[in-house]
């Protein structure tokens, strides 16, 4: 993004396997050099000891929907909501993001196809514009029983902006809704219906999961294959659902719901995501395993913000604190794992050669403050 040169000193940089402190020169919308000392250049840029770290990758983020329908009725102009979305995302460190819109609706989220659409059309329009805080990728979340999967998926199945194809199923009785009373009472309370309504859809879904899952997942898996791309898996529970994906290209697991789904998704040598506002939290908004203890147990690669961009460089200082793991092991949840999934390999680390990514975070009372993100070199936020 930019040819003139930065030099950032005075920093803690957060190193794979160490912190110490140095200065970082950026040059080129790269890293130049990586220096075990403060420089005494009259135009270097003194960060007062903060940490410098990576620019943060998040995998997987739905923060595009809640910028798109910021209340039950009302529903933002979608350009507007995707320059909001960028910078919220930029402003948590976040530069390069995987926008995970969901492909296909189960007849209780209005409106998803359409910012599906729209948000497609929308980074096309701005992607070579130079507005974009953050490098925006697309993570193509395909609703396998969904109608209307299989179209959306034609559209953008040969999309340059691709990056991850994850197979979902968020049929009642299934994954994270596998406890149908709790998802009863969650449509209740979302929709107008009562309680025989909400069994009347429900009964609809199971029939249209029974005709058309297995069709479309094949369909899918064969439509999107010379791609080569990475896949994953979402909302693991099933062992033998869990193989069977392997078997067919998966390799990554994708907040799995139970600590045994993550132990699984070991044994198969998939890598696994968990939320980093479930880390946050303290736990599932939804009931499901908690993340910390996936992190603790060593069965969690990678964190992904899900709904809160800024909840990844909080939870990777949570878990630095929480869990066992260093402060570089926790940041690479955040950085360089991500990146790896995504096959960025120029990116993810604080290293010569690689993109300038990078950003600067002060620790207050234990909680980590983003102060500045650099993207290219450039100054994003």
């Amino acid at each position: 993004m930019t040819t003139a040169e930065t030099v950032l000193t005075n920093a803690l940089l957060v190193l794979p396997g160490e912190v110490v402190p140095g200065t970082v020169v950026l040059r080129g919308g790269l890293i130049a050099e990586v220096q075990p000392e403060r420089s005494g250049a009259a135009s270097a840029e003194d960060l007062d000891g903060d940490h410098l770290i990576p620019g943060v990758v998040d995998l997987h983020t739905d923060n595009l929907e809640r910028q798109v329908q910021p209340r039950a009725n009302a529903r933002w102009p979608s350009r507007s909501a995707m320059l909001a979305h960028d910078a919220q995302c930029a402003a948590a460190g976040v530069t390069t993001v995987l926008d995970a819109l969901c492909l296909g609706d189960l007849g209780f989220d209005n409106g998803r196809d359409q910012t599906f659409w729209d948000g497609v059309r929308d980074l096309d329009a701005l992607a070579d514009t130079g507005l974009l805080r953050s490098e925006h990728f697309l993570h193509l979340r395909c609703e396998l029983p969904a109608l209307d999967m299989p179209p959306a998926l034609e559209s953008v199945a040969d999309h340059p902006l691709v990056r991850m194809v994850s197979l979902m199923d968020h049929s009642p009785g299934y994954g994270q809704y596998r406890d149908l009373d709790r998802y009863r009472k969650m449509r209740v309370r979302q929709t107008q219906l009562d309680d025989a309504g909400i069994g009347r859809r429900i009964s609809e879904l199971l029939e249209q999961r029974e005709r058309l899952r297995e069709p479309q997942r094949r369909w899918l898996l064969e439509r999107i294959a010379h791609r080569a791309l990475p896949l994953a898996s979402h909302d693991d529970d099933d062992p033998e659902e869990m193989d069977r994906n392997r078997r067919d290209g998966v390799t990554i697991s994708e907040f799995p719901v139970l600590m045994e789904a993550a132990r699984h998704a070991r044994t198969l040598g998939m890598e696994v995501i968990a939320g980093a506002p479930n880390v946050v939290r303290g736990g599932s908004h939804s009931g499901n395993v908690a993340a910390a203890d996936l992190v603790r147990e060593g069965a969690a690669d990678a964190l992904a913000s899900d709904y809160v961009p800024s909840a990844m460089v909080e939870a990777a200082w949570r878990c630095a604190a929480q869990t066992g793991l260093s402060l570089p092991e926790a940041v690479a949840m955040v950085t360089d794992a991500p990146a790896r999934m995504a096959r960025l390999d120029d990116r993810g680390r604080i290293a010569p050669g690689l993109r300038a990514d990078l950003v600067r975070v002060r620790a207050h009372d234990g909680l980590p403050v983003v102060r500045q993100v650099w993207r290219g070199g450039a100054r994003v936020a």
